[in-house]
């Protein structure tokens, strides 16, 4: 028997079980691309034989019933009921450590079996082009190719899983994640189109931000800390240019930070690697608007980040608020509208302590204020946010709901970014600063505009970096239960 066809009703150990998604992954790939290869070269289609194996591998487990249900602290990795549970795999290889750690978990606290197969779902040809330029190669077609490879179809990629529309028909497996492996694909590809990065060097600690000031702030820094040769040895900068490891020397970087191609990205990455490849920092300019914030928040929860935060500018509200002190959201008064039919607006989006006290902290810890001194430049309140630039337009319409939020702060992102958070589960928390003052006559103008950013971009900054470092050994607790349904799928 061939190792690639083995029975999928043989039992793996989660480290064995991973080995076979990697086998039968890589297996189908390198066959969808030698097969696409010939095309183009030979004109000669795949057989049907051939075309079977142009398949995604499928994790099943086995809640098998008969047992008391443990009782569980934590928020993922556990089943809500006994019964078959199964998801497509896509890039097994990358995903390694985090499949490992969800299947240790379940097997160690439920009777549970493990199998891998092949599944019946496609890999769209598409998905195994390294960057796309193969499409137009010796004048074949993406039509000529769709009627001999497998295709990207918008039926097949979708958030019903996450947004709790979907239920299995009766006798299927229930999901065992919230995305499977065809929305995983699809997501990949869009963030190395948004970010200019490969999505393999995106960290789990995200910060995202509307202004590209704190871009060359974190680059600096990034750079100062793989000079420091400290944990950080690394950074990715849009248009696949790399400081450090195994690109540029550090002493070489000035030219290459000047020269990334960051203009021609929608979203421009920038991602400061670990050597123990764990827990590195990803830094997104989103830029404005919460269509962008939607956009980029939907691709970047298919790699399961440990958090993301929202560090940038908002309007303040209230007399007593001076440009550059800072809002840490405690709600949000969401007037974005992207999301209102999967999260309507009715819906609270809690805050998560745990993000909250690590924000606080690491304001104290950067600005050295404690106390009430602290609190003069930081308050805590709601953040209206809204899908229109110029609301101050219509401010005797904006002007009671507002009043009855007690928002302290407007801007265009943060409500977004939060309820994405929340309905992607993905942890999440928002520090802002504030830029200007549209009710009390002091608007953005570009000689008070500069004068701010030069004195608070900086801060605000390592605030953020500081709150990821005290975020690092909240793990268990930053996976919230406040973000899992009651019929959660059993992987984070």
């Amino acid at each position: 028997m061939n190792r690639l066809d083995r029975p999928e009703t043989e039992v793996l150990t989660p480290e064995a079980a991973v080995d076979r998604l990697i086998e039968l992954h890589e297996d189908a790939v390198e066959a969808l691309r030698q097969a696409l290869d010939r095309f183009f070269t030979q004109s000669i289609p795949p057989t049907p034989k051939e075309r079977a194996r142009f398949r995604y591998p499928e994790l099943r487990l086995v809640y098998g019933a008969g047992q008391a249900q443990p009782s569980l602290s934590r928020a993922y990795a556990k089943f809500e009921s006994p019964g078959l549970y199964a998801t497509t795999i896509t890039q097994p290889r990358a995903f390694r450590d985090y499949l490992i750690e969800q299947l240790r978990l379940l097997v160690a606290d439920y009777p549970t079996t493990i199998s891998v197969g092949r599944s019946d779902q496609d890999i769209p040809y598409p998905y195994v082009l390294d960057s796309g330029d193969e499409l137009g190669r010796d004048n074949v077609s993406a039509a000529e190719l769709a009627r001999h490879f497998p295709a990207p179809a918008l039926s097949a990629v979708g958030d019903e899983i996450a947004d709790g529309l979907w239920t299995p028909p009766k006798g299927e497996p229930m999901p065992l994640a919230l995305f499977d492996a065809t929305r995983t694909d699809y997501s990949l590809k869009r963030i190395v189109h948004y970010t200019g990065t490969h999505w393999r060097h995106v960290q789990p600690w995200i910060l995202l931000t509307n202004y590209h000031r704190y871009v060359d702030q974190f680059v600096t820094w990034g750079i100062e800390q793989i000079r420091a040769n400290g944990p950080y040895d690394a950074l990715a900068l849009p248009g696949g240019i790399m400081i450090g490891r195994d690109g540029l020397a550090v002493e070489d970087c000035d030219t290459a930070v000047t020269s990334s191609p960051w203009h021609r990205f929608q979203m421009p990455g920038y991602h400061l690697l670990r050597r123990d490849g764990k827990g590195g920092i990803s830094l997104v300019n989103i830029g404005v608007g919460s269509s962008n914030a939607k956009n980029i928040t939907d691709h970047l929860a298919v790699l399961r980040p440990h958090c993301w935060l929202m560090i940038g500018h908002c309007g303040g509200l209230r007399q007593s608020q001076r440009i550059g002190d800072y809002v840490l959201a405690h709600a949000y008064f969401r007037q974005d509208r992207i999301l209102d039919g999967a999260v309507p607006p009715d819906i609270p989006i809690p805050a998560l302590a745990e993000v909250q006290v690590a924000l606080q902290e690491a304001a104290a810890k950067v600005t050295g204020e404690r106390g009430e001194q602290l609190k003069a430049r930081l308050r805590t309140g709601t953040v209206v946010t809204n899908d229109d630039r110029n609301w101050e337009l219509r401010w005797s319409q904006e002007r009671r709901r507002i009043n009855l939020s007690r928002a302290i702060a407007v801007d265009m992102e943060s409500g977004t970014i939060a309820a994405q958070g929340y309905r992607l589960r993905v942890p999440y928390g928002t520090l802002l600063c504030v830029s200007d003052k549209p009710l009390h006559g002091e608007i953005k103008l570009p000689g008070a505009a500069n004068a701010f950013y030069d004195r608070a971009v900086g801060e605000h900054m390592m605030i953020g970096l500081a709150a990821i470092d005290l975020l690092r050994g909240e793990l268990k607790q930053l996976h919230s239960r406040k973000l899992r349904s009651f019929d959660e799928p059993p992987f984070r």
